[in-house]
């Protein structure tokens, strides 16, 4: 049988709600290519949607040499094992249900008359007021547009009264439809997550309502970093992988534990870094969730490339083990240059996982999607993780890899566990320093609610030894 009728059969018409393998990357962001700051956005899904696929004759031409199990893939992992890769899949329709009026949670916040955040314009408003806090009237200037898409967009300005620098993203609210995104960011407050400064909510002429979120703004992110260093035919020096994915990793402990949210679009446009002190921000909550056990969630979330194979399979019911998924793939894309999992489509994503972790077991299967437990796959064999890097890359970086790229949710690390991991002991050497001999940023002044109910030995590992002396 072919492989990709197979494929078909989760993409048409099981249990999952959404679409699993659609291209949620197809809403690109507009980027300023000649400004020096870049905040990049992906639009906000609602959670009530529910996507149809229609049946894709492209599916069917897709086949798989069952016979490639008996010896390796060649080391060139893109021509591994497929005779034919999946055209891109087409007639997709999205059908989106109303949310009920007395389901959506209004936030309250000031309203400003205008059409609110443009270029070239102050917006001046009043904050504070409320229980017993005092008023305070600040001046936004808007200064220019760093990025745009369907979400809205989002702008330079600067704080007239302090001169600070600061991001507003302008998103349009629709009434009918959920928005998580400013009670999410309204309960973060960590030194690797963006910091929501000040929130107001402006009018047009045609009677749109806006949701302006002034952030801080941080000139830099990960991606462009990434792609300054494959521009020029290197690699991102091992210190940057470190202290990147270090940092993302620790954001991540900080939602996933203490806040139990889930970010759901992790990617190195997501990521913010300054590039002077190289201290890393988590950005970009429209797509985040608080997860709750026992409570369906759209599995059509998560730019495609860095989407675990748990929501291709069209789980609703997963856990923050997608956010580290999407980390193990942004890890291996600073070490080497380019996207681990660069399918074309949906279906085509799961060919390329296949091609590097071969085929799933029946019992992964079940562990990403119980609904698919007598789906069968040809016999395609793992690729050695090892020869996917350079023959200098540290063993620890490739196994930091191989315990985050797991089928299994359950058996990927945790956010708090990769940052125990051996790969980051050169972080933990307090003589260790920036390529200009500058101090590392903030890595370990971890809070109370960070580490609670962490067990002794993890903090062992997480921990310095000059840390662990000063508490």
């Amino acid at each position: 049988m072919h492989m990709m009728r197979r494929l078909k059969s989760i993409t048409s018409g099981r249990p999952s709600s959404s679409d699993p393998g659609g291209d949620y990357g197809t809403k690109k962001t507009k980027v300023d290519q000649d400004g020096g700051g870049k905040i990049l956005m992906e639009p906000h899904m609602s959670e009530k949607k529910s996507i149809e696929l229609d049946h894709c004759s492209a599916l069917n031409q897709m086949n798989f040499d069952a016979s490639s199990s008996s010896s390796d893939p060649p080391v060139k992992i893109q021509e591994a094992t497929v005779d034919q890769l999946p055209k891109e899949m087409n007639d997709m329709t999205i059908k989106v249900d109303k949310v009920n009026d007395h389901e959506e949670k209004e936030n309250e916040g000031i309203m400003v008359n205008g059409n609110g955040t443009e270029t070239g314009q102050t917006i001046v408003i009043t904050i504070g007021g409320r229980n017993g806090q005092p008023k305070q009237t600040i001046s936004c200037m808007a200064e220019r547009v760093v990025g745009s898409g369907s979400f809205g967009m989002v702008f330079q300005a600067k704080l007239v009264e302090t001169g600070e620098a600061v991001a507003i993203k302008k998103v349009l609210q629709d009434k009918r439809y959920k928005n998580r995104e400013l009670q999410i960011m309204q309960l973060l407050k960590h030194p690797n997550v963006v910091e929501l400064k000040h929130h107001f909510f402006s009018t047009t002429d045609k009677d749109e309502l806006y949701l302006n979120l002034v952030l801080e703004y941080v000139p830099e992110t990960v991606y462009r970093v990434a792609k300054y260093y494959s521009r020029m035919n290197h690699h991102m020096p091992l210190i940057f992988v470190q202290l990147y994915t270090y940092q993302i990793c620790r954001a991540l402990s900080y939602i996933h534990r203490v806040l139990g949210v889930c970010h759901r679009d992790i990617k190195p446009q997501n990521i913010l870094v300054n590039p002077h002190t190289h201290q890393v921000k988590l950005c970009d909550f429209g797509s985040a969730k608080k997860l709750v056990p026992g409570e369906p969630n759209i599995s059509y979330i998560c730019s495609r490339y860095y989407r675990a194979p748990e929501l291709i399979f069209g789980a609703t019911e997963y856990t923050t083990a997608i956010d580290m998924w999407s980390t193990g793939c942004v890890l291996a894309e600073f070490l080497t240059g380019k996207p681990l999992f660069p399918g074309e489509s949906g279906a085509n994503q799961l060919v390329e996982i296949l091609k590097v972790l071969g085929t799933p077991t029946r019992e992964e299967i079940k562990c990403m999607n119980p609904s698919y437990t007598e789906f069968k796959f040809p016999q395609i064999k793992a690729h050695p993780w090892h020869k996917l890097f350079h023959k200098r890359m540290p063993p620890e970086a490739v196994d930091l890899v191989s315990r985050l790229l797991q089928y299994s949710p359950n058996l990927r690390c945790t956010a708090l566990e990769a940052c125990a991991h051996p790969f980051f002991d050169e972080l933990r050497d307090p003589n260790t320093r920036l390529p200009n001999g500058q101090p590392l940023p903030p890595l370990f002044n971890f809070t109370a609610q960070e580490l609670e109910g962490v067990s002794p030995e993890l903090i062992h590992r997480l921990l310095p030894v000059h840390i662990k002396r000063m508490m």
